[in-house]
C-alpha cells in the first residue's frame, strides 16, 4: 500500500489533510446550505460523500458524465467516501422490510424507490473509485453496541471477510489503471466489534494481517443517553499502530472531538455542527477547549438576541461573524429567510476549523 502520510498530515492526490481533521458530511455532494468557496473561506479540508446515497442520486452514470466527484461539486480538496455500511445499518437492521445484509452484500429498497439495489464489497469499492474518492472506506457490516454477541460475532466476520474482498477489487482496479503511488487513493477498512474488547481486538488483528493505509472505528460511538463510549473508542485506536491514520467515523460533537483527538484519532466527520447551525445552534469557541467543555451555545431564536449588535463570538474571523450583528441573524431566522442557513451554517464550520488548529498546534506541534 502508498505510504503517502507524514507525522502531522496525509498527502492525497487532491491535497493535504492536516491532523487532526474535521469533514463535514456531503452527503449528496453538497453540504447542505453552503458551496465549495464558502467551505475553503471557512477552511475546511475535506469533505465526506455517501456512495449509499450517491448511487442512488444523482447515480453513478450521472456522476461520471459530470467528471467525477471533485469536478462535479466544484471541490478541488480531499474527498473521503463512505462505503455504505453505516446506511445500510441504519436502513436494514432497524427496518428489515427495506432489505437484507448477507455475506454476498447488502440487498435494499428505500422507500419510494422504484427498484432494489445491491452493495456488494466490490462494487462499493467500484464506485468509490470511479467517482474519483481520496480515500475509499471498504463495506462493513454495522452494528450497535447494544446487539447481541452473536449479532456481533457475525458483523466482524463479515466485516473481515468484505475487507478482504474490497482490497482484491481496489487493487485489481488500480493496477489496471496504472496509477502510480501518488495518484492512488487510498484504503481504509472499519473496525467493528461492538463494545466487546475481545471482538474488537479480533476484528484489528485480521484487518491488519490483510494491510491498510488507516483504519475507521465502526458502530454507532454513543451510548443511548448520547455519551462518546470512551473507554470502547480508546481501546479500538490503541489496537492499531501510532503511525496508521483511524478515523472517528460519524464523531463530530466538538467536545467528541477533542477526546477521540487526544486519543490519538485524526480524522472526524458529522453531520451534527452544520444540523445545529440549521436548527439556530451557533457555537462559541471555549478559549481551553476540553472534553468537558469544548464549545457553548447561542440558540438564535431566544428574544434577548433581537436587539444584539455584537457578533455571534467577537473571537471568530468567519464572514458571518466579520459582518453580521446577533440581531440581524435573529431576524433571518424568525423570517425564515434561507440566508441564515448559509451564514449559519459558514459560523460553525469554521468553530469546527479553528477547534482542530488548535488541537493541531497542541498535539502535533
Amino acid at each position: 500500500m502508498p505510504m503517502n502520510r507524514t507525522p502531522n498530515q496525509l498527502n492525497l492526490a487532491h491535497g493535504p489533510l492536516p491532523y487532526p481533521a474535521f469533514l463535514p458530511d456531503a452527503t449528496l455532494a453538497v453540504v447542505r446550505a453552503v458551496d465549495s468557496a464558502d467551505l475553503e473561506a471557512c477552511g475546511i479540508a475535506g469533505v465526506v460523500m455517501n456512495t449509499f446515497h450517491l448511487m442512488q442520486r444523482p447515480g453513478s452514470s450521472t456522476i461520471q458524465a459530470l467528471g467525477g466527484l471533485h469536478t462535479m461539486a466544484g471541490w478541488p480538496h480531499p474527498i473521503v467516501t463512505d462505503s455504505g455500511g453505516f446506511q445500510a445499518y441504519s436502513l436494514i437492521r432497524q427496518n428489515p422490510r427495506y432489505g437484507k445484509l448477507s455475506d454476498r452484500g447488502i440487498t435494499f429498497q428505500p422507500e419510494g424507490a422504484a427498484r432494489k439495489y445491491q452493495l456488494t464489497p466490490e462494487k462499493s469499492v467500484q464506485l468509490q473509485l470511479a467517482y474519483g474518492a481520496d480515500i475509499v472506506i471498504c463495506l462493513d457490516d454495522c452494528t450497535s453496541v447494544e446487539a447481541a454477541p452473536d449479532v456481533q460475532e457475525e458483523a466482524v466476520r463479515r466485516t473481515v471477510a468484505w475487507a478482504q474482498r474490497g482490497k482484491q477489487e481496489f487493487e485489481r482496479i488500480t493496477a489496471q489503471k496504472g496509477l502510480s503511488p501518488e495518484e492512488r487513493p487510498l484504503l481504509f477498512a472499519v473496525i467493528q466489534g461492538g463494545g466487546s474488547r475481545e471482538l474488537r481486538w479480533r476484528c484489528a488483528g485480521e484487518l491488519q494481517e490483510i494491510g491498510f493505509d488507516g483504519f475507521g472505528f465502526g458502530g454507532w460511538p454513543l451510548d443511548e443517553q448520547g455519551r462518546l463510549l470512551s473507554d470502547i473508542v480508546a481501546y479500538t485506536r490503541e489496537l492499531v499502530p501510532a503511525h496508521l491514520p483511524m478515523h472517528a467515523l460519524g464523531i463530530g460533537h466538538p467536545a467528541n472531538v477533542v477526546e477521540c483527538a487526544r486519543m490519538g484519532y485524526q480524522i472526524f466527520d458529522s453531520a451534527l455542527p452544520t444540523r445545529d447551525a440549521r436548527h439556530g445552534r451557533l457555537y462559541v469557541l471555549a478559549t481551553e477547549p476540553s472534553p468537558e467543555s469544548a464549545v457553548s451555545y447561542i440558540y438564535i431564536n431566544d428574544s434577548r438576541h433581537i436587539k444584539a449588535t455584537a457578533p455571534i463570538d467577537p473571537a471568530c474571523d468567519c464572514p458571518t461573524c466579520r459582518r453580521y450583528s446577533l440581531g440581524y441573524l435573529h431576524h433571518l431566522f424568525k423570517v425564515g429567510d434561507a440566508s441564515f442557513l448559509r451564514l449559519a451554517t459558514l459560523h460553525n464550520l469554521r468553530v469546527m476549523t479553528r477547534l482542530t488548529a488548535w488541537l493541531r498546534e497542541r498535539l502535533y506541534g
